[in-house]
């Protein structure tokens, strides 16, 4: 392992998807991984495959949306031996293919994505500036650039903790603790599979996290990628509602 490559990792949502190809690629030995997430069977093939790439791990039933376990979570993983990189993966997704977001489904994305979040970030960041060093990883989503008719909720919540993750990188940064905000376009996971309309440039979990890896390893403030899709996201974001507003309204609906 290299020297600086961090030692103990923690990552939510670490059952599938992009939490499990996280745990995969910085899985080797001499590291550790606290991996959390709802599914207790899933979590223990993914610390399976990570023993096999020669890593230990940990793995706890977590609800991010429940503030004093996750903050206990944290503070023994973080007793067991101190954290250098802690990664807020954890959510869920949502549209309005089958009508209108009800309040119930807006508030559910909401307490997962933003909260979650927040449940995650915030017992941590005491602890890593408290001792000078570590680094946090929020995971947003290139729908964090611009609400999207359907998906208003999922992309309130990203854009969220992207305005949130960039500010508050600028205030820990003095302390020696980075933060990244992570926003990538479409990856293959069992969220994604839910869609039914064309997701262009669609990328491999497995991809999605390499990328990931090497952008923290260089302290890239916003890691937004596939380029393609990036840009427009952002165009869309940048650009007048006057504009952007009829396009976004002719777009699938998503699941």
């Amino acid at each position: 392992m290299a020297a600086d490559a961090p030692a103990h990792i923690l990552i939510t949502g670490a059952s599938s998807g992009i939490g499990a190809a996280l745990a995969l690629a910085y899985a080797r030995p001499g590291a550790h991984l606290s991996l959390g997430g709802r599914n207790q069977e899933r979590l223990a093939q993914v610390a399976a495959q990570v023993a096999a790439r020669g890593a230990t791990s940990s793995i706890a039933s977590v609800d991010v949306c429940d503030a004093a376990s996750v903050a206990q979570w944290i503070a023994a993983a973080d007793e067991r031996a101190p954290l250098d990189l802690v990664i807020a993966n954890a959510g869920i997704s949502g549209g309005t293919h089958g009508g209108p977001e009800t309040p119930e489904q807006t508030r559910a994305i909401f307490a997962v994505n933003l909260d979650g979040v927040l449940n995650v970030v915030l017992p941590t960041v005491p602890r890593m500036t408290a001792r000078g060093r570590g680094q946090i990883a929020i995971i947003s989503s290139l729908a964090g650039y611009r609400g999207l008719p359907g998906a208003p909720a999922y992309s309130g919540s990203k854009a969220a903790v992207r305005a949130w993750g960039e500010g508050l990188r600028g205030e820990l940064a003095p302390k020696g603790v980075k933060l990244n905000v992570v926003m990538p376009g479409f990856i293959k996971t069992p969220m994604t599979d839910a869609n039914r309309f064309s997701m262009p440039f669609l990328m491999s979990a497995e991809k999605a996290a390499a990328i990931i890896q090497r952008a923290l390893a260089a302290d890239r403030a916003r890691i937004a990628f596939p380029f393609p899709t990036a840009f427009i996201a952002w165009l869309m974001g940048a650009l007048s509602p006057a504009i952007v507003d009829p396009l976004l309204r002719m777009l699938p609906k998503k699941d």
